[in-house]
């Protein structure tokens, strides 16, 4: 099940609102936690043996670290079966059959295991995993409840795809978060601007991006490769931008504060800054995980390249058993250290507008590394880019003319410039101007999922 399904808006969320909001206060967490199960389970019911066996572990592990916290060297050691328990976990599903293509390109013929991947485990993994370090580092004091820890992990808004939410930030949420009428309205107003982005930005993106992917290979020009590979950037921002904000929406709903998973990002105008404003959970994740764990910036130059570049390498990892996301992250690493070490001033002092377009052009870049698992459709893509024998054509005045209007639309719906506007205005004209948006957007959107053959969240297969 998908937020932006029929039976999601129709069917499933108004009876866990209503569900929710008749029960007592204190039913409510393990209400959300079978409701959850319900949700997960609609598409895969198998793999809810396997969420259910890393919640009652990490569970277990969070009780045993605080328990034996005046010895740091036994806490550690639950620490570390954690740490072990969920990467082993993530890489039998994500990583097995990818591990074993590598074994036998030396010559031999393993079978692949040809395991289908449990929607969501690289976000839940991160989850539960951060549970048991955050006690230890007494951010954080454990669950004796395991029915309000399964609520934390199983959470439907943010279950499948993120914001990947700590234990230590929503700890006091599960025990008395607060839900008023104005978080309520709120979280209607965030979900239904996620789901246009998804349903209206994303996916006519996406089908921009494939309709020119799709033309013979002697009928690309540099310019339709740049429209394709923008279709790609503008799909994969509202897509899972769009996402983040349905889940911050229906967590409001529901009373809990989730964190900004985006910041427009594309109005960056250093490499630095875009991943500050792009999957915001997942990069603080690896920085208080793993980059400050291995020391940071606070060993010297060399090993400060090093953690970056781990970082990064992982990073790459997380988003695929492909080589084409290892490649990914260790661009982006490669643009990180070469910036920090060489570039942050030339970049400060460059008129805006052209560090803004130097960002974006190396972002684009590594969107194509990012879209293409196939090396030689990469590879194609990189020529069509650098072959100015052809820049513009026919085919390529067809693409500006069809979708000329919805690129101007996308440029400033991935600005703050809408918003800007909008807070100028008083409070009673905007309270209006967003209830005929909301009104009007849910809709739009209603109908066209009703005619939709299109309509994949790109991350739901990281």
């Amino acid at each position: 099940m998908v937020f932006s399904s029929i039976i999601f808006l129709f069917w499933y969320l108004p009876v866990v609102l209503a569900v929710m909001k008749l029960s007592p206060l204190k039913w409510r967490n393990a209400l959300l936690f079978v409701l959850s199960l319900i949700f997960y389970g609609w598409s895969e019911p198998f793999y809810i043996f396997l969420m259910l066996t890393s919640t009652v572990v990490d569970y277990f592990n969070g009780m045993m670290v605080e328990k034996h916290l005046p010895d740091k060297k036994k806490a550690r050691r639950y620490v570390i079966f954690s740490v072990v328990f969920n990467m082993g976990l993530l890489g039998f599903f994500k990583y097995a059959d990818w591990i074993i293509g590598m074994i036998n390109s030396f010559g031999l013929s393993l079978p692949l295991l040809g395991l289908s991947l449990p929607v969501g485990i690289s976000f839940y993994s991160f989850q539960t995993m951060s549970y048991p370090i955050d006690v230890y580092r007494g951010q954080a004091k454990s669950q004796k409840n395991i029915v309000d820890f399964g609520a934390y992990v199983v959470m439907f808004p943010q279950l499948i795809a993120g914001p990947i939410v700590r234990y230590k930030d929503i700890d006091d949420q599960l025990r008395n978060r607060s839900e008023t009428m104005d978080k309520f309205v709120n979280g209607i107003e965030r979900f239904v601007c996620g789901l246009a982005k998804k349903v209206l930005l994303a996916n006519t993106a996406g089908l921009m991006h494939t309709q020119i992917l799709s033309l013979p290979a002697e009928r690309a020009s540099v310019l339709s490769s740049v429209l394709a590979m923008s279709g790609f950037a503008l799909q994969i921002y509202f897509d899972f931008s769009g996402y983040s904000d349905m889940a911050i929406g229906l967590g409001k709903m529901f009373g809990f504060e989730l964190m900004e998973n985006f910041n427009y990002p594309y109005v960056s105008r250093s490499i630095t800054e875009f991943w500050r404003r792009w999957h915001i959970s997942l990069s603080t994740f690896f920085r208080d995980y793993v980059y400050i764990p291995l020391g940071g910036n606070r060993k010297g130059i060399r090993r400060q390249i090093l953690n970056i570049m781990t970082v990064w390498f992982l990073t790459g990892l997380w988003h695929g058993a492909s080589w084409n996301f290892v490649l990914w992250g260790v661009y982006f690493g490669v643009l990180l250290i070469i910036e920090k070490l060489f570039f942050k001033q030339v970049l400060d002092q460059m008129p805006k507008v052209l560090s803004w377009f130097l960002t974006m052009v190396l972002v684009w870049i590594g969107w194509v590394f990012f879209a293409f698992e196939d090396t030689q459709q990469m590879l194609a893509m990189f020529r069509n880019l650098t072959d100015f024998s052809s820049f513009i054509n026919q085919d390529t005045l067809y693409v500006v003319r069809q979708y000329g209007i919805f690129l101007v639309v996308c440029l400033v719906a991935s600005t703050p410039l809408g918003l800007s506007k909008l807070h100028s205005l008083d409070e009673k004209q905007q309270s209006i101007i967003k209830m005929v948006l909301v009104m009007t957007g849910m809709v739009i959107c209603t109908a066209s999922l009703i005619n939709a053959s299109f309509n994949p969240f790109l991350y739901f297969r990281f």
